[in-house]
């Protein structure tokens, strides 16, 4: 699962995980993050692909790639 278009400064890896267990895990490795740094997140959970998006346009964090490989969901934030 290798994607060269962004280079992730975090890997978030939430897959067997279910809501709200995801979105909780993501805000507190966003709050991690520099300012423009890149988290890569892993789910296997489809209700993060409603989720993810609603928790970066609810906080401002650009949401730059969504994808899906067989049954896990990629997703690229971006830090505000």
């Amino acid at each position: 699962m290798v994607d060269s278009d962004f280079a992730e400064h975090a890997t978030l890896d939430a897959q067997g995980l279910y809501c709200p267990e995801p979105v909780m895990m993501l805000h507190a490795e966003m709050r991690k993050l520099a300012s423009g740094q890149i988290l890569k997140v892993l789910a296997t959970d489809p209700s993060t692909q409603r989720d993810i998006p609603k928790f970066c346009n609810f906080l401002g964090h650009p949401l730059r790639k969504q994808t899906q490989e067989g049954e896990v969901f990629l997703y690229w934030l971006e830090k505000k």
